[in-house]
C-alpha cells in the first residue's frame, strides 16, 4: 500500500478521462504513420508498409499498450455499469453504444474511406462509394474493438450469472508485488508466443487479430478487478517509475534485435527467436507505459477545464469517425511538394482537431449524442 494514494472523492475522474483523449489521438497519429511508412494496414498509404524505420518502431511501441489500455479502461467501468443496470439494460446499452456506431462504420463508413481512398476526385466520390455499397465492401475498420466489447460485455454477463466476477469477488485493493507482475508478464508473453504459433500477428479471424487478444483478455480482466477499489486513479509515480524504466530498456532493445536478428524468423509469429522476443516485448513495454501514464495523468493537481471536457466528450466520436478524416487528409496533402516525415507531423495535427470537430458537430444531430 505504500504505493498508493488515497482515491479521489469525485467518480468522474479527469486524469482517466486525459489518458483516454491522448490514447485516441495516438490511434489517430498510429494510422497517419502507416500512410507515411510505418508498418500495419490502411485504406490508403503513401509510402511502402514499414520503409520508414522511426515511424515502424512508432507504431511497434504504439501497438505494445494502447489498443490493451482501451480494453483495461473499458474492464474497469464495467462491473459499476452492470450492477446499476442489471444484465439485461447492461448488454442493450452496450448493443447501443458499440453496436450502433459498428453497424455505422461496416455499411456507411468503411465504403466511404475506401472511396476517398480510391475516387480520381471529389466529383468522382459519391459514385464510388455508391458502387463500393452495392458491391458489398463493408468491414469494420477500427471498430472491430467495439465487435471485441461487445464479446467481452456477453462473456462478464454470463460470468456474472454463473457467479463470477460477482461484487465481492476478488478485487484488487493495491498493486501486486514486483514478483507477481513480473510471472504475468512473462506467462501473457508466453501465451501470446503460443497463440501466434497458430494464428501469427496480422492474419485476422472474423476481422480481429486474435494474436494480440491474450494481452486484451488479461487487461480486461484487470480493469474489473481494480475496479472496486478505484486502483487505476490511486497508482503512484514511485511505484510506476522502476516499471518504466524497465519499458523504456525494452524498447531500446527492439531496434537491436532488427538490426542483429533479422534472419532469425518473422516477429509476427512463428518457432523463431524474433517471434519469441516480440510476444515477450510486448507485455514489459505495456506494463511500464501504462502505469506511469495513469500515475501521471491521475496525479492530484490534474484538473480537468471546459476545452479538456470537450475532447473527452467527443474522444469516442473521433475514434469512430477519424478514418475517412485520415484519408482524405493524407490524399490531399499527396499533392504537396513535402518530405513525407512533415506530412506525417502536419496530417497527424490536422487529423487529430478533424476527427474531434467533425464528432463534435455529429453529436449535435438528434439522438447521436446518446450512441457517441
Amino acid at each position: 500500500m505504500a504505493s498508493i494514494t488515497e482515491p479521489a472523492p469525485t467518480p468522474r475522474n479527469a486524469g482517466i478521462d486525459l489518458v483516454r483523449v491522448l490514447m485516441t489521438m495516438l490511434v489517430i497519429l498510429h494510422h497517419t504513420a502507416i500512410v507515411y511508412g510505418g508498418a500495419g494496414g490502411w485504406f490508403w498509404r503513401q509510402e511502402p508498409n514499414a520503409s520508414n524505420p522511426l515511424l515502424v518502431m512508432f507504431n511497434a511501441v504504439n501497438q505494445s499498450y494502447f489498443m490493451g489500455l482501451f480494453f483495461l479502461l473499458a474492464g474497469y467501468y464495467t462491473p459499476a455499469s452492470f450492477d446499476r443496470k442489471g444484465a439485461r439494460r447492461y448488454l442493450a446499452d452496450r448493443w447501443v453504444r458499440l453496436g450502433l456506431p459498428l453497424l455505422a462504420f461496416f455499411f456507411v463508413l468503411f465504403p466511404l474511406t475506401v472511396a476517398i481512398a480510391d475516387a480520381a476526385n471529389a466529383s468522382d466520390l459519391l459514385r464510388r462509394w455508391a458502387q463500393l455499397i452495392a458491391a458489398g465492401v463493408f468491414g469494420p475498420g477500427p471498430l472491430w474493438f467495439a465487435m471485441a466489447l461487445l464479446i467481452f460485455a456477453h462473456a462478464y454477463a454470463l460470468f456474472r450469472a454463473t457467479g463470477a466476477f460477482s461484487a465481492n469477488g476478488r478485487t484488487a485493493a493495491a498493486l501486486p508485488r514486483s514478483w507477481a507482475m513480473l510471472l504475468a508478464m512473462i506467462a501473457i508473453g508466453l501465451v501470446a508466443f503460443a497463440v501466434r504459433l497458430v494464428i501469427p500477428v496480422g492474419r485476422e479471424v472474423l476481422w480481429l487479430q486474435l494474436g494480440y487478444f491474450p494481452s486484451y483478455i488479461l487487461l480486461f480482466v484487470i480493469g474489473i478487478a481494480a475496479a472496486p477499489h478505484r486502483l487505476l486513479e490511486r497508482i503512484a509515480m514511485r511505484a510506476a517509475a522502476p516499471w518504466l524504466a524497465i519499458a523504456i530498456l525494452a524498447i531500446a532493445t527492439l531496434p537491436i534485435m532488427i538490426a542483429v536478428h533479422g534472419a532469425s524468423g518473422g516477429f509476427e509469429g512463428g518457432w523463431n527467436w524474433n517471434a519469441l522476443f516480440y510476444a515477450m516485448w510486448e507485455p514489459f513495454v505495456a506494463t511500464g507505459v501504462i502505469l506511469a501514464l495513469f500515475a501521471w495523468a491521475t496525479a492530484p493537481a490534474r484538473r480537468s477545464g471546459p476545452v479538456a471536457r470537450w475532447f473527452a466528450a467527443n474522444a469516442f466520436g473521433a475514434f469512430v469517425l477519424h478514418p475517412p478524416v485520415v484519408v482524405a487528409l493524407s490524399r490531399w496533402a499527396a499533392t504537396m511538394p513535402y518530405a513525407p516525415g512533415a506530412k506525417f507531423v502536419g496530417v497527424s495535427a490536422a487529423a487529430c482537431i478533424g476527427a474531434f470537430v467533425v464528432a463534435s458537430a455529429v453529436r449535435t444531430i438528434p439522438g447521436v449524442r446518446r450512441v457517441l
